[in-house]
């Protein structure tokens, strides 16, 4: 029977990360396969499979967490804060229950499974709409985001998440499987630009940077490091410049028309406000006062319309680590800045892990990740990779490049 279970096991940890961005259809599906990876995991589990994660990052994930239980059991806040709690066990969870799987390339091919699934739907979403509605724009469209699978940005993470992996399962010799891992890092950068989720593509353009102080060569790639912050620094201060009829620059218009900086906009300044109103928060106030201090900022809008969305959808902090810092305080924000600080240390001499560190830190600066499942697993999924030793072996691979 253990055998049996031993066998199973894998495949069902894979096939939860295959349903993830289909969990709005087959909303039960996730839970069901998380519950029977936890019901099989104490009888499969060997004392040696806790070799593969380094224990003591594990340990400083698993106090931030049992922080977050504490402090909210002591301010009497955990109840109606659980919601958000437990989304954070999931990403703890995730990481746990993967240790008895032996083949982590099967989990990354999940990745890239889910990720073509998901732009599949998603193009024949759209391609319906071009065909039934007569208005139909792309880019920054109502239209296109409705025909989406899930919420753009979480697409776009999956996208990039996507392209790393297929780029770290690439081999620096020819080999015959390169060709697919090329053409899904193709499919997937021009999805980003159909869809244009600009967070993503200029994450990319970053790793990009970012992957020239990795690997041989240093002579050339430093060169070309350097040389490709100056040219992007120049075109961000050229962009960003206003114009002699003080006219607003292409790239500030390109901003700030973007739909969604209007919220985030709102919502990272009534969240600052909060924060310098309360100076130094050690406990924070609770992520569902929080919202409630947020909803009360909301009240102050003008634009009757704008007010009234905004208190209706009670939108949070659109930043994970402003929304640490008003909902579980100082010592919060501490812990978790502190655990990717940790990560990095413990992992920068390896490109796939920085990246996805990277990654990790660029979404939580413009969403509250831990408000959503979805972003819960694919933050489990970073964590995974940052937090294992497994890894080391295919980023020398990586490096040699």
């Amino acid at each position: 029977m253990k055998i049996l279970l031993s066998a199973i096991y894998p495949y069902v940890y894979l096939l939860l990360f295959v349903t993830i961005p289909f969990e709005d259809y087959i909303r039960a599906l996730p839970n069901i396969l998380l519950g029977i990876l936890v019901v099989t995991f104490p009888f499969i589990i060997k004392k040696e499979d806790f070799k593969k994660i380094d224990r003591s990052l594990i340990l400083l994930l698993v106090l931030f967490f049992g922080y977050l239980i504490g402090n909210a059991a002591v301010s009497g806040t955990l109840a109606e804060d659980f919601s958000i709690i437990k989304k954070v066990l999931i990403a703890v969870g995730l990481v746990v229950l993967y240790i008895p799987v032996h083949d982590f390339d099967k989990i990354k091919k999940a990745i890239l499974f889910s990720s073509f699934a998901a732009i599949v739907f998603s193009v024949i979403n759209i391609v319906i709409m071009t065909n039934t509605l007569q208005d139909f724009h792309f880019g920054d469209s109502p239209k296109v985001i409705e025909a989406l699978l899930v919420d753009r940005l979480y697409l776009g993470l999956l996208a990039v998440l996507s392209i790393l992996v297929s780029y770290s399962l690439m081999r620096p010799k020819f080999h015959p499987k390169n060709k697919y891992y090329l053409a899904n890092i193709i499919i997937n950068i021009l999805f980003l630009f159909l869809i244009s989720t600009k967070i993503a593509l200029l994450l990319l353009l970053c790793l990009l940077v970012l992957r020239q102080l990795y690997g041989s060569k240093k002579r050339i790639r430093v060169p070309i490091f350097l040389l490709l912050v100056a040219i992007l620094s120049t075109l961000f201060y050229v962009g960003f410049s206003q114009k002699e009829d003080k006219q607003p620059s292409l790239l500030t218009n390109l901003v700030s028309n973007t739909m969604t900086w209007e919220l985030r906009s709102v919502t990272w300044e009534c969240g600052w406000n909060i924060a310098k109103e309360q100076g130094i928060n050690w406990t924070g106030m609770g992520f569902y006062n929080t919202k409630d201090q947020l909803v009360s900022c909301y009240e102050h809008i003008t634009n009757p319309n704008k007010r009234k969305s905004f208190i209706n959808h009670r939108y949070n902090t659109h930043n994970q680590f402003l929304d640490f810092y008003l909902s579980a305080g100082l010592i919060g924000l501490l812990l978790f800045s502190g655990l990717i600080v940790a990560l990095f240390i413990k992992n920068r001499n390896q490109y796939l892990p920085v990246a996805l560190l990277l990654s990790l830190v660029a979404y939580c600066m413009v969403e509250n990740v831990f408000h959503r499942q979805i972003g819960a697993y694919y933050i489990g999924f970073i964590l995974i990779i940052v937090l294992s030793r497994s890894h080391s072996a295919e980023n020398k691979t990586i490096k040699e490049r």
